[in-house]
């Protein structure tokens, strides 16, 4: 491969209803969307999920666009590059801001599929032709509305839900989802919303019989999560501690959960994702795909990796109606079951609604 240009957009998709978790509410997909050309036509696409403000992480939309119109494209392009893992070493010198890292690493990614005549799964080294789905559900104004959502979706056929929660809506809340659903699998997210202090009402929630809590104490901590593994029964679940293979290997050292929400835009695009499932596979911890509330072009990135066999748990991948009333890919994603199907075609494996992508571009430029 040879990049010889780039397209990139920064796109607002709007939500169908409010996405509300412990640090933000959101009514539209805030992303960019980078297109790679090759030296002979191929192209290939990618996303950085960098919100417009530097919550989830450092990135912010602004930066990223920054990052990579600036330093990032230029010391990809007009270089020979054999595979997409080739890219971490030409940005060796640029710290984190992996959500930026992850567009281009995509983006290279399909076009490596489309130039083998594999599917993105299996350039990836994929066997699933389709892969299980959970939904994830925002903070609620009550207990009963959030019963009322939670229906709704196991009615759709989601068999894994996670839902949002924050100090003051959190136990009386999922306890009575518990209470209708008592088979249901059920999780708790807290996106970083607690600290140790917290310990004795996150204990309560060992009553309620969930697979996991996501990311209870701060980003980045290992350290405090293995205090707080040590004294739940419920498996704490590591996301925005894990951004590296390193972390996942510290995180088995520490033992500061037993499972790994594994997003491609976290950890810097699909070759780390590939990296850490393995790792976790080997060392006997569960891993999902998450999600960032993505566009058609991320899920479908999403779906390829959690063809691999280190993803043990229902992944973080809706149908895309469950967000957007109009996406920017087509066909569009959607259920099979409790399962998504892996597409057939070539690279990511749908086509892009070119007339949706452009209503969605707020800025566009060509690098």
């Amino acid at each position: 491969m040879k990049i010889v240009s780039a397209f990139i957009r920064k796109v607002d998709i709007p939500l169908k209803t409010p996405f509300e978790t412990s640090f933000t509410r959101m009514t539209s997909k805030k992303c960019i969307i980078l297109e790679l050309h090759d030296q002979d036509g191929t192209v290939g696409y990618g996303e950085s999920s960098a919100f417009d403000q530097p919550f989830y992480n450092e990135e912010f939309r602004d930066g990223s666009w920054e990052l990579i119109t600036k330093q990032l494209l230029p010391i990809i392009m007009n270089k020979e590059l054999t595979h997409p893992d080739d890219l971490y070493d030409l940005v060796i010198d640029i710290r984190r801001n992996n959500m930026s890292k992850a567009a281009i690493n995509c983006a290279l990614w399909d076009i490596y599929a489309k130039q083998h005549h594999q599917t993105l799964a299996q350039a990836l080294g994929g066997k699933r032709d389709k892969v299980e789905t959970g939904v994830s559900i925002g903070v609620q104004d009550s207990p009963e509305q959030l019963v009322k959502v939670v229906e709704g979706y196991l009615q759709d056929g989601y068999r894994r839900i996670k839902m949002k929660i924050k100090p003051g809506k959190d136990y009386e809340y999922i306890a009575a989802v518990r209470e209708k659903f008592p088979d249901t699998m059920l999780m708790a997210d807290a996106n970083s919303a607690y600290r140790l202090a917290d310990v004795e009402m996150l204990k309560k929630l060992d009553d309620l019989n969930l697979i996991m809590i996501e990311q209870p104490l701060e980003p980045g901590d290992l350290v405090d999560h293995a205090t707080l593994q040590a004294q739940l029964k419920t498996s704490i679940c590591l996301d925005e501690s894990v951004t590296s293979l390193d972390d996942a290997r510290k995180m088995v050292q520490l033992k500061s959960g037993r499972i790994i929400n594994i997003k491609v835009a976290r950890v810097g695009g699909l070759t780390i994702a590939k990296q850490i499932q393995t790792y976790a596979q080997e060392n006997g911890i569960e891993c999902w795909c998450g999600g960032m509330l993505d566009s058609g072009i991320a899920r479908a990135g999403n779906i390829a990796i959690a063809t691999l066999s280190g993803y043990t748990l229902p992944n973080d991948i809706a149908a895309s109606k469950r967000y957007y009333a109009d996406d920017i890919i087509e066909p569009t994603i959607a259920l099979d079951g409790t399962f998504v199907d892996v597409s057939a075609k070539e690279g990511l494996g749908y086509d892009i609604n070119r007339e949706n992508l452009d209503q969605f571009t707020i800025k566009s430029a060509r690098v």
